[in-house]
């Protein structure tokens, strides 16, 4: 189901800040991709299964902008949910939150494109965008 949400609630570890005790900028990149697989995982997938089937799925494009702070052992929660599917990419769209206040510290998206084995743009097949499609609440999730 596009649009609906998944919640990954991460700590922020020592190693991911700098010497001003906020979380370094790369390292978000990092929480939106275990999200990302949480996501995946709620639909009854993983990025192995997927690879397994012959594809891989790219970050072709990224997007992020920093609201606030994020500081060495707060949790954050990372929201991520698909937007938009077209006929061979996808987009995730990302909040990253603040989990003792609730504030959104960071907006964010990233641009798929699903690749065969050539590393080429190929179609989604139906029975892969069904999985990307399906209410997480009528699957069990995968490990």
């Amino acid at each position: 189901m596009i649009g609906h949400v998944t919640e990954e609630r991460i700590r922020v570890r020592y190693g991911e800040t700098d010497m001003m005790g906020h979380a370094y900028y790369a390292n978000y990149l990092y929480w939106l991709e275990q999200a990302r697989g949480a996501w995946c995982r709620a639909r009854g997938f993983t990025y192995k299964g997927l690879e397994e089937s012959g594809f891989k799925l790219p970050v072709v494009e990224v997007w992020v902008k920093y609201r606030g702070e994020v500081k060495y052992d707060e949790w954050i929660v990372v929201r991520t949910w698909v937007s938009e599917i077209k006929r061979s990419s996808l987009k995730f769209e990302y909040e990253i939150v603040n989990g003792a206040t609730g504030a959104v510290v960071t907006q964010a998206w990233t641009w798929h494109v699903l690749v065969g084995p050539e590393m080429k743009p190929v179609s989604i097949p139906p029975e892969e965008r069904a999985r990307m499609e399906r209410d997480p609440a009528e699957w069990a999730a995968a490990d």
